[in-house]
């Protein structure tokens, strides 16, 4: 249930009081001639100051207006976040096996299969609000290659235009990251990942991998750490990317940080 975000201010009320005789009446020639009715009795002059400034309240009462909803829009930006956010992807857990019980070689193509996900995490901050953006999405694809206990070339692909947030596409993310011009994010090795000597099956093992990141039509070098396990007839991995959105020219929405992950959690199979 959301919060209730209140902002006080004062404005200021002029009193009324009683008026001296002199102020309204006058007894000279020039006040009779300005202020008499036809009968020839004086009528009473009002202060001008004495009114209420209602123009002045008006636009107080729109400033203030304006101010609690850019205020609100903030914080429920932030609020509507709160809650059950979902853990980071990871190796998926499986019974333990004896240490080095059916271990065989990796080579061979493997190719990316159902049950993978990807998307980002990205976390928000108004005022004293704090908050976490996970999207993901299932639409991935991709190939890995492997030989004599090394990724020679790997290829990942991430549909973004398929990602969702509790089921929902999140608000204006088509546009923020441009979705119809540049749909897709996709890593391309560069650089051969070392796996060494072949893992026992259900043994996990991590390895750096560098390659280039194309997003939002710009591309950059990144470094990340995999975790990898061999489980016979799959082979699996999981690892997040740093991502500053600023250097993929992507403007970060209000209340949301410029800096965040990309996650992904890969089933592949030969």
């Amino acid at each position: 249930m959301f919060q209730v975000l209140y902002l006080g201010y004062s404005t200021f009320e002029p009193r009324l009081g009683t008026l001296p005789d002199h102020a309204c009446w006058a007894d000279t020639k020039e006040h009779k001639m300005g202020t008499t009715d036809e009968s020839g009795r004086a009528r009473p002059t009002r202060n001008p100051s004495s009114g209420p400034p209602r123009k002045r309240h008006w636009l107080r009462w729109t400033l203030a207006g304006v101010v609690v909803l850019v205020v609100a829009g903030g914080f429920v930006s932030v609020q509507s976040l709160v809650g059950p956010v979902p853990a980071a992807l990871v190796l998926p857990h499986v019974s333990p096996t004896p240490a080095g019980a059916g271990s065989s070689s990796t080579d061979g193509t493997w190719t990316v299969a159902n049950g993978s996900s990807a998307g980002y995490r990205v976390p928000e901050e108004f005022l004293w609000q704090h908050g976490t953006l996970v999207a993901r999405t299932t639409a991935v694809t991709g190939k890995f290659v492997i030989a004599h206990a090394e990724v020679t070339s790997a290829t990942l692909r991430v549909d973004l235009s398929k990602v969702t947030a509790g089921g929902k596409t999140p608000s204006g993310l088509a546009g923020i990251l441009d979705t119809a011009s540049h749909p897709g994010a996709v890593f391309t090795l560069t650089k051969p990942i070392v796996i060494g000597s072949a893992p026992a099956i259900n043994a996990t093992f991590t390895a750096s991998a560098t390659g280039l990141l194309a997003m939002h039509g710009t591309t950059h070098l990144v470094t990340f750490a995999v975790a990898a396990r061999y489980a016979g007839s799959q082979l699996e991995a999981a690892g997040s990317i740093p991502i500053v959105f600023s250097d993929w020219d992507i403007k970060a929405p209000f209340a949301v940080q410029d800096q965040g992950s990309a996650e992904f959690l890969l089933l592949m199979q030969r």
